[in-house]
């Protein structure tokens, strides 16, 4: 088994940069990918952005170039450092451990953090 604890989100006005952080204990020895998503209200949750434990990282139309993951394997922490909010980005943001690098089957789930970007 494999814990997620996600914080970071709040509110924030469009244009900002907010980040997130998702620390992951129990059986980390298993984690080799690790991803975000998201889902807004009424839509169907979806990927933002996976990395493998080498570094390779993958994103989402959405948010690339303005979205950046990154991963400390020795604090077994996840970051999502997100840019130029916009405020389509507003969603509860779910850390999680998906099967593989695009992300389609996910083992673990973080509790979700809410992010909302408004003037």
């Amino acid at each position: 088994q494999v814990q997620l604890a996600e914080s970071g989100g709040g509110l924030v006005q469009p244009g900002v940069s907010l980040g997130l952080s998702c620390a992951a204990s129990g059986s980390i020895f298993s984690i080799n990918v690790m991803g975000w998503y998201r889902q807004a209200p009424g839509k169907q949750r979806e990927l933002v952005a996976t990395i493998t434990s080498g570094g390779l990282t993958y994103y989402a139309d959405a948010v690339k170039r303005r979205f950046t993951i990154s991963r400390d394997k020795a604090k077994n922490t996840v970051y999502l450092q997100m840019n130029s909010l916009k405020p389509e980005d507003t969603a509860v943001y779910y850390c999680a451990v998906p099967r593989s690098f695009l992300g389609t089957t996910v083992d673990y789930w973080g509790q979700g953090t809410q992010v909302t970007v408004s003037s």
